[in-house]
């Protein structure tokens, strides 16, 4: 009876391809998708759409300089129009691909989704404001303003850096924390302007004229140790300063320690998932010839043993998900993934390497003296692996993988 492996869970691009979406179109959403490097076109993408911003950037900064604007002004404003063009042409391009971000809405919807996310709306604010001034002069200073957000792109490069991604999943996680921390804050900074409010009006009535004068106070106490432009001046306002000082230590105190605790939770559990993977499923990986069986057939159509996976396939410079409809090539190194058998005996490998002067050179395998709870599984011949038949003749530089029954010390010695 023929064991098929099952189809791994469906993920975005099964799910496209499921759908009656063009190859056009698959083939430019994985060329704007950060982080899809399959193919050089889509790896050289990334590197353009990187660059591109960090030039503009740089630009950016460099204009804000008066001899560098001078010197290179015109040189400067060439190369923002260039990278402006290039944001709104990327733009462009994920709304014509939102369908296939968002496979399960109809395209119009989709674009509409794409446009009013978080990402979609960092990506219209990157180059739309550069074109508003033809159309608005007198709003020309303001619309400049707009060019910080495009700073914002730089998230994307959280799908290159785990690292980075700790970061934003941390923030993800403790969401709720965070809100509450900030809402304390805001609370105290309130409560603080009315009491200083109360105790400094009469003596600064030109400083604190109302309610809400005491907030700038409030907030540079809290948040810093005060800028000194606006300070108590009587007994009691200085007495709720200091309180209210080291009130501000703890408050600020608590959204650092909240992250804190966040980054120690997720690397514990990260590390916790690679002990359990490393503990629980062992791969290895082997390369197919012309000569095996595989090549040509489907991933589907594999007849694997219960229990066994392939996790990767690497072609060339590429890895590929190993989806069922992939077909297999020569050349195709699998990466095979099987659970460890639980309570099972362990199996007691050691590779020997023979050199010039080892007893064993020269003589063939059933010439050896070994135990007979000592078997060899395999030898390695100049990147070749031989059967071990017991006529094979041992040559040196020859790697012996024995396999013993028992972990004895004159095994393992």
């Amino acid at each position: 009876m023929k064991h098929k492996i099952n189809p791994p869970p469906v993920n975005m691009e099964e799910e496209i391809d499921r759908l009656q979406i063009s190859p056009l179109r698959k083939r430019i959403f994985k060329m704007v998708s950060v982080g899809v490097i399959d193919e050089p076109l889509n790896q050289m993408y990334d590197v353009i759409s990187t660059l591109a911003l960090i030039v503009n950037l740089a630009v950016t900064i460099l204009n804000t300089y008066e001899y560098m604007r001078q010197r290179f002004g015109v040189f400067f404003d060439d190369i923002e129009a260039v990278t402006v063009a290039f944001f709104a042409i990327d733009y462009f391009l994920r709304i014509y691909t939102a369908k296939c971000l968002y496979p399960d809405q109809p395209q119009l919807l989709a674009a509409v989704k794409y446009m009013l996310s978080f990402s979609g709306i960092i990506d219209l604010l990157s180059f739309f404001p550069y074109y508003l001034p033809v159309f608005f002069p007198a709003g020309a200073a303001a619309f400049r303003m707009f060019r910080v957000v495009r700073i914002l792109r730089l998230f994307r490069i959280n799908a290159y850096y785990d690292s980075l991604n700790v970061i934003t999943e941390v923030i993800a996680r403790k969401r709720q924390q965070l809100v509450s921390s900030v809402f304390i804050i805001l609370v105290l900074m309130l409560a603080s302007s009315l009491c200083m409010y109360s105790l400094e009006n009469k003596a600064q009535p030109e400083v604190f004229k109302n309610a809400f004068s005491g907030i700038w106070w409030a907030a540079s106490t809290l948040l810093t140790v005060g800028y000194g432009d606006i300070y108590p001046i009587t007994p009691l306002g200085k007495a709720m300063g200091i309180v209210i000082a080291f009130l501000g230590v703890g408050i600020v105190a608590i959204p650092t320690g909240i992250i804190s605790a966040g980054f120690v939770e997720q690397y514990s559990r990260l590390q916790k998932i690679g002990n359990n993977m490393e503990e629980d499923v062992h791969f290895i990986k082997i390369e197919l010839t012309p000569s095996d069986k595989w090549v040509g057939h489907r991933i589907i159509e594999l007849e694997l043993p219960k229990g066994m996976i392939i996790a990767a396939i690497q072609r060339h410079n590429d890895t590929i998900v190993p989806r069922g409809s992939v077909r297999l090539c020569a050349g195709d190194k699998i990466v095979l993934g099987a659970e460890s058998l639980k309570g099972d005996k362990p199996v007691y490998l050691k590779e020997i390497f023979l050199k010039e002067n080892h007893p064993w050179r020269g003589l063939k395998i059933n010439e050896l003296d070994i135990s007979r709870q000592t078997f060899i599984v395999m030898v390695k011949r100049n990147g070749k692996t031989l059967i071990p038949k017991g006529d094979l003749l041992l040559l040196p530089d020859d790697t012996v993988i024995l396999y013993s029954k028992s972990k004895s010390p004159l095994f393992f010695r």
